[in-house]
């Protein structure tokens, strides 16, 4: 009779821990001072100095990266998602000031193939390294029995910490304030469903330049996102919390779904469309069915981050993000409104 084995059924413990080995020395370049341990613990071990915070709060944040994990696996590219998915749970924690202190990822697949979990995590510390975050643990799952050999999805967690008298939101906005707009370096990690669905019907070739971009389609769709974390941060402790207010990640449902979430009762966020140039590549997909109203909804259209911020602390602000390597600009105001908070987008992109 013949004997079962794990990898037969298949889970390779194997090529688990030869995976693991090749990301070692990029999990371990997160360190942090306040790591406890290393890798290969059952758990994460950060010690929080309290004697640095008067009352501190600790912040939480999950996400993934979704569908976009669907085009590096066609494009046989897998070194940049890590790098998204950082992004997405690190600037959806500085949203309320939290300085991100930590993370831990999740990646389950059909099978571990050691060099593409290696780069695939590589990634995920490169996108640590870029917000100041320790990798402190994760997992990796073989799930034969779920997905795909060639499949696997990503999520993650990240904790951060804000003094609860800094903590940002739509209670410090006012009437009067303006909104910094952040450059995005693309899609992100939103709308790629959307996205896909448009490439498959326009048989769109990934390997080619359309016009209007200056590089291949594949290579703009696969560009990862920004990661604002230390920007803001900057940001705030220079201006300090009485002159910024509140930063709104930009992901789905777009520039005005998200700012909304930090605009008061009885304010809008008025949103000038000319205060910058809708990106080639949506161009491209408005070009082929997407219509302008679905566009910004499902894409951040060259906006990945905004703040709230005194209006007579535009002009430093600005320039302080622009020096720190992120293009920036006044993009509206907050204004008075009767009844619920809304934000809209005015004018004709340039």
């Amino acid at each position: 009779m013949s004997e079962f084995t794990y990898a037969s059924s298949g889970v390779d413990i194997d090529a688990g821990e030869r995976a693991v080995a090749l990301m070692r020395s990029a999990v371990e370049k997160t360190n942090r001072p306040e790591v406890v341990g290393g890798l290969g613990g059952f758990a994460g071990l950060f010690a929080l100095d309290t004697a640095k915070y008067r009352k501190p709060l600790l912040a939480s944040s999950t996400d993934g990266v979704g569908t976009k994990i669907a085009l590096a696996r066609a494009l046989d590219r897998h070194d940049t998602v890590g790098i998204d998915l950082v992004a997405m749970v690190v600037d959806d924690l500085v949203a309320c000031g939290a300085e991100p202190l930590f993370l831990q990822d999740y990646v389950a697949c059909g099978r571990v193939v050691p060099e593409r979990i290696a780069a695939i995590v590589t990634g995920i510390a490169a996108g640590c390294t870029q917000a100041g975050a320790a990798l402190v643990g994760g997992e990796t799952a073989e799930h034969g029995d779920l997905m795909g050999a060639d499949e696997y999805d990503l999520a993650a967690t990240a904790v951060g910490v804000v003094e609860a008298d800094a903590v940002l939101g739509p209670e410090r906005v006012r009437g009067g304030d303006v909104v910094i707009a952040m450059a995005s370096s693309g899609f992100h990690s939103n709308g790629y469903s959307l996205v896909r669905r448009v490439l498959d019907r326009a048989g769109l070739d990934l390997t080619a330049t359309p016009a209007g971009l200056d590089r291949p389609l594949g290579d703009a769709l696969l560009e990862p996102t920004r990661i604002y974390a230390r920007d803001c941060l900057a940001l705030v402790d220079q201006l300090g919390v009485g002159s910024v207010h509140a930063f709104a990640h930009i992901t789905g449902g777009g520039l005005a779904g998200n700012t909304v979430r930090v605009v008061p009762a009885g304010l809008e966020a008025v949103l000038d469309r000319s205060t910058w140039v809708l990106p080639a590549a949506v161009r491209l997909l408005e070009e082929h069915g997407v219509p302008r109203t679905e566009s910004e909804r499902a894409f951040n259209c060259g906006v990945g981050m905004v703040a709230a911020v005194a209006a007579d602390q535009a002009d430093r602000a600005v320039a302080l993000l622009t020096a720190r390597g992120v293009p920036s600009w006044v993009a509206g105001t907050l204004a008075p409104v009767d009844g619920e908070a809304s934000a809209r987008l005015v004018g004709s992109y340039r």
